[in-house]
């Protein structure tokens, strides 16, 4: 009889063991889970903020620094073919040059009564859809029965200038008033090449019909620059 309650009580003492022994287990893994939970949502918040950089959409939250990262990335991009699109649309951030194809030419009687020569304007507008730069001499060539006539330079001091996009600037030639009592030179046309450029318009004629004739060769026919209007000499 005392033997049977020795194994009685053996075995309760056994099943407690047991029993404490389970407990012990699930409360180390559940803990063991816990501290795994929290090294995982913290190498997520490191890993968004990572992401993020600079930007403080990728800090504002864990559970949203992933959709923080992502616009963060999308606002990159964006900016970056901003940045593209407006080196392109102005290459070099410089005004470039007008040329000869984005030029409205036109000549125009500018003589006033009074004064001791002649004087033709040549007016150039701007129509290339851009604003440009110009500046310098036009070359100017006469077109006459005796051949081509070359404009001399006045010498003035040309100013640079930027022609808006239907703006317009002019240039003077002068020239001598035909008083000789003979037929002299007659002009039949007027070639103008804007500055640093080749190619040239031709256009009729507006002023004096007549120049007189010179001896020695030299030319009587004066051009400004480019802004001096019908101030060529």
């Amino acid at each position: 009889m005392r033997a049977h309650k020795l194994t009685i009580a053996a075995l309760a003492v056994a099943a407690g063991l047991s029993l404490t022994a389970c407990q012990n287990g699930d409360d180390g893994n559940g803990n063991g889970n816990g501290q795994s939970g929290a090294s995982s949502a913290s190498s997520d918040s490191t890993g968004s903020s990572s992401t993020g950089g600079s930007g403080s959409a990728g800090g504002s939250g864990s559970g949203s620094s992933g959709q923080g990262g992502g616009k963060a990335s999308a606002g990159k991009s964006s900016g970056g073919a901003g940045t593209t699109a407006g080196t392109g649309s102005n290459a070099n951030g410089k005004t470039g040059k007008c040329r000869t194809a984005g030029l409205q030419i036109t000549a125009s009687d500018s003589t006033i009564d009074g004064d001791p020569d002649r004087s033709v304007a040549v007016t150039l507008k701007n129509t290339s859809g851009r604003d440009c730069v110009i500046s310098g001499y036009a070359g100017v060539d006469l077109k006459t029965n005796a051949g081509s006539l070359s404009a001399q330079r006045t010498g003035q001091e040309p100013v640079s200038a930027v022609l808006k996009n239907g703006e317009s600037t002019a240039f003077g030639i002068n020239y001598p008033i035909n008083e000789s009592g003979g037929s002299g030179v007659r002009i039949t046309g007027l070639l103008v090449t804007p500055p640093d450029e080749t190619k040239t318009v031709t256009l009729g004629w507006p002023g004096a019909g007549t120049l007189p004739v010179t001896e020695g060769g030299g030319s009587s026919v004066k051009v400004g620059p480019i802004g001096s209007a019908g101030q060529g000499g």
